[in-house]
């Protein structure tokens, strides 16, 4: 796992300007703290950072394979799951190989297939490509955008990098963002292909994009595709099961420590529990970390995503599989201290308002990554296998938006405590209804597809390429931010097509969430957790915490930051200083909202065009 970034230019030396791609590539030592690396040609300017996972002296980067007609340089990052079979299929056509790393597989497959090399991949990958022997740029993006990647067009050529901040060290572009961009940011509908910044893009998943002298040109190489579902209960779950076996199998190939993190539900557990078997038959131990909270027992209060504590189910997966396992304790202070909040805000780019969610789960992944480098999580099952309870709740999985905003009381409206004039030059609820009705406008189905099934096809693609993408986005950025390289399973684009094109009425056969995850791993799990309800990532109830950021918030307004600007100040004093028991949650989310705000704008200094 790395951190890549570049630069095309058709009318410049780009060998003159070592120093901006220094900048850029910088910028990206967090997900690189290995190594970095640096290559130039003159209209060509490759950088990359390094997190070694796979043959630690072989993969540097830049790559590059010698060809009669020039070379061909690649800046890789991610993991190709399925690179030693790549590989052998390579050397039976005649490729020589120089190290054992995945990057020089994917490098020489693109030497073999060109663009379709994409075809050929498993896994969670973001590459550029400049082949010299054309002069032009490929980029790829995973088939489900694990691993982020964005691009900024100029007017000779492309910027790229894998997060926005190296794109944004580049003098040639722009800091702006736009009332769309704010849209974006506040919608928590994440549009494919749309970046925040004017002028930027995010390479959509599944897509390549190529830029050479005549211009930019993005195209898909994979989707979901609506198909006939032949299997009855017992062959899908079966199914399921064998593809688990393989994708977990797969997974755990490392040259470095790795773990599992686990929450004590279903999806982690079940992942945790077959990790736990298959390095058992070689003699190895899975480690397996989860997050608690001081005092967390005392102070919780169940709420409709997170109704139960975490804690008690952990501990019984560990007692119940062969785990080392370790509870990551964290308190309210360390949440609430500005600097955890900016490494937070920094690493996703985005004022997103998650708060203490965010906070915690970058301290989580900064302690996990002193003890190791790979984890494999449980995030994106939920949207594979139907488990948020939205899917099953009539009025707002039929709601005329998307599901998860369906709930006029959800405390992630982001309009909470904003002003008037603010709320109405955003509109969200016309830009969330256009975004809406272009999802829609996506979604395959198969011939005679009616009723309930038509309409949780549509909602289950929701979920895969919208709101995925938000938690995709996220558990990317804060475990990069620390050099923690985190694999996702329930990714795997073949798990996801099967499950995708498996009925309704299967998916649910128990009348239960994700009956077909419960019932291929329902053997390795103890009861308890194999019947849990869906609980979502926890927060801290810490009142400390509480406190602590009522009195940044007072502070803000005191100083009379930018971002009041943005909000009713009466609204806002009332709930910093409203008592912990009497506080809502809509009043708190706001308060969070309202500090990430203000962080970005300090960290960023966006230009900000509201007309």
């Amino acid at each position: 796992m790395c951190g890549i970034t570049g630069w095309i230019s058709f009318r410049r030396d780009l060998t003159l300007w070592e120093h901006e791609l220094d900048a850029m590539t910088a910028t990206m030592s967090c997900r690189g703290p290995d190594a970095a690396g640096t290559w130039y040609a003159r209209h060509a300017a490759l950088g990359h950072r390094r997190l070694a996972v796979i043959d630690l002296p072989g993969g540097a980067q830049p790559m590059a394979v010698d060809t009669p007609d020039g070379p061909v340089v690649m800046v890789y990052s991610g993991e190709a799951y399925n690179f030693t079979e790549l590989r052998d299929e390579l050397r039976r056509r005649g490729a020589v190989f120089r190290t054992d790393s995945d990057t020089e597989v994917v490098l020489r497959g693109y030497v073999e297939w060109g663009e379709a090399v994409a075809d050929h991949l498993n896994g969670m990958y973001a590459f550029a490509i400049w082949d010299s022997r054309t002069e032009k740029l490929v980029m790829i993006r995973d088939r489900m955008g694990i691993k982020p990647f964005y691009y900024y067009e100029t007017d000779d050529g492309v910027l790229f990098g894998s997060e926005p901040k190296a794109i944004l060290a580049n003098p040639v572009a722009d800091h702006v963002v736009n009332l769309d961009g704010l849209r974006e940011m506040f919608a928590f509908a994440k549009t494919p292909g749309h970046a925040v910044w004017d002028g930027m893009r995010e390479l959509r998943p599944g897509h390549l994009a190529i830029v050479d002298r005549t211009g930019l040109r993005e195209t898909c190489y994979w989707q979901l595709e609506a198909t006939e579902h032949t299997d009855d209960q017992r062959g899908t779950v079966a199914h399921v099961r064998e593809l688990l076996e393989d994708i977990i199998r797969r997974q755990l190939v490392a040259d470095v420590p790795r773990c599992t993190l686990l929450s004590g539900g279903l999806d982690s557990s079940a992942m945790s529990a077959i990790a736990a078997r298959q390095l058992q038959e070689n003699g190895e131990v899975v480690r397996t970390f989860a997050v608690d909270f001081a005092n967390q027992a005392e102070n919780f209060r169940a709420e409709d995503i997170a109704p139960t504590q975490d804690t008690p189910y952990v501990h019984a997966v560990a007692e119940h599989i062969v785990c080392e396992h370790e509870d990551i304790m964290l308190d309210g202070s360390v949440m609430a201290d500005p600097e955890v909040r900016a490494a937070a805000v920094g690493a996703r780019d985005i004022p997103v308002g998650f708060g203490d969610r965010d906070n915690s789960l970058y301290r989580l992944f900064k302690a996990i990554r002193g003890r190791s480098t790979v984890a494999l999580s449980g995030e994106s099952a939920d949207e594979v296998f139907g488990g948020y309870p939205w899917f099953h709740d009539d009025v707002q999985r039929n709601a005329d938006t998307f599901p998860w905003l369906a709930n006029p009381n959800s405390p992630i409206d982001p309009t909470g405590l904003m002003s008037t004039e603010f709320t109405r030059q955003l509109d969200l609820n016309s830009y969330k209804a256009d975004r809406y009705r272009q999802a829609l406008g996506e979604v395959p189905h198969t011939d005679g597809e009616t009723g309930l099934e038509r309409r949780m096809r549509e909602v289950c693609y929701l979920h895969l390429t919208r709101m995925v993408q938000s938690l995709l986005d996220r558990k990317d950025r804060m475990s990069m931010a620390v050099g923690l390289e985190v694999r996702v399973p329930f990714c795997d684009h073949r798990l996801v097509q099967y499950v995708f094109n498996t009925p309704w009425s299967l998916k649910t056969y128990d009348g239960r969430e994700k009956s077909i995850l419960r019932g291929a791993t329902y053997d390795v799990l103890p009861e308890s957790v194999a019947n849990r309800k869906k609980s979502g990532y926890p927060g801290s109830f810490d009142p400390d915490y509480l406190t602590a950021i009522q009195s940044q918030v007072r502070e803000l307004v005191t100083r009379d930051h930018l971002v009041m600007d943005f909000y009713n100040r009466d609204q806002v004093l009332a709930a910093s200083t409203a008592t912990v028991a009497g506080i809502t949650g809509a009043q708190r989310s706001g308060l969070e909202r309202i500090l990430d705000l203000a962080t970005w704008l300090d960290l960023r200094r966006p230009v900000l065009k509201l007309t």
